[in-house]
């Protein structure tokens, strides 16, 4: 397995597409039971094989990420050969990028020597989605690169 099982709740929002999948391989229902009744080992297989093609067409489609924590916003721009990256620090150690109040205080604050920015660029060394699923398993969740592109367009200005 290349990536990781997909989750109960996954596989039970997906249960079309894997339907499709079992299809494609001319297992219905009734073959699907009997071979999770005699054959566990391949029934857990055909799980795996269906969550890494689930999660390399959702990598592939990957272009911005983002990861919060108290201090820090990680934001993340994947191309095709390289990552960019922009990391805002607070260096107050009140204010919390996890509530509303740490953001409004972000957007107040952007420019004051309370807020390090750092942009990065890194090319990929696993390849590219082994690395974007890396920052996955790390906490990052998948955006609309809309943060990205507002403090980007800030900084470039």
């Amino acid at each position: 397995m290349k990536y990781k099982r997909l989750t109960k709740e996954q596989f039970e929002a997906l249960h079309q597409e894997f339907s499709n999948f079992l299809a494609t391989q001319s297992i219905d229902k009734g073959e699907w039971d009997k071979i999770k009744s005699e054959k566990p080992e391949v029934a857990e297989q055909e799980l795996d094989v269906f969550s890494d093609l689930i999660w390399e067409g959702v990598l592939t489609n990957a272009q911005y990420l983002e990861h919060f924590s108290k201090n820090h916003i990680f934001l993340f721009h994947c191309q095709e050969k390289f990552i960019q990256s922009i990391v805002l620090k607070a260096l107050n150690p009140e204010v919390n990028f996890m509530e509303k109040e740490g953001l409004q205080w972000l957007s107040d604050n952007l420019f004051t020597d309370t807020v390090e920015i750092h942009l990065g660029k890194k090319d990929y060394e696993d390849g590219r989605n082994t690395s974007i699923f890396d920052l996955i398993t790390q906490g990052a969740i998948l955006s609309d690169g809309q943060l990205y592109l507002q403090i980007n367009g800030i900084i470039q200005a």
